[in-house]
């Protein structure tokens, strides 16, 4: 992304979105594992069936969460205007347009601090 302003179909492309849900989904997995005591030592008299049921439900939470990620990413993205998807990205997308200030203004913006009850 060599570009000043990149626009927002460059900032959204699949393979960084499934890279992002891929991500989400491996956290959601060792915290899964790490919670279910898979990295506590065996003890010589348990059996090996509570480390495989814990890998088992770490399969079905990263498998959860790697779905319900790339589902919400996709339901977000269609909230977009698709004649938004060339302009160039300035600024914060969740700014509104009245709090953009001039680097000239200095305090100008700025509300008065609220009465200290000394």
């Amino acid at each position: 992304m060599s570009e000043k302003n990149p626009t927002r179909r460059d900032l959204m492309r699949p393979v960084q979105l499934l890279g992002f849900a891929l991500l989400a989904a491996v956290f959601a997995g060792v915290v899964t594992l790490v919670s279910m005591g898979v990295l506590q030592d065996q003890r010589p008299g348990s059996d090996v069936d509570q480390h495989l049921r814990a890998w088992a439900v770490a399969g079905i939470v990263t498998g959860i969460t790697f779905i319900a990620t790339l589902v919400i990413m996709a339901l977000s993205l269609l909230a977009v205007d698709p004649a938004q998807m060339a302009k160039p990205v300035e600024r914060g997308l969740l700014l509104d347009a009245e709090d953009e200030s001039t680097p000239g203004d200095g305090d100008a913006g700025r509300r008065p601090a609220p009465p200290s009850g000394d």
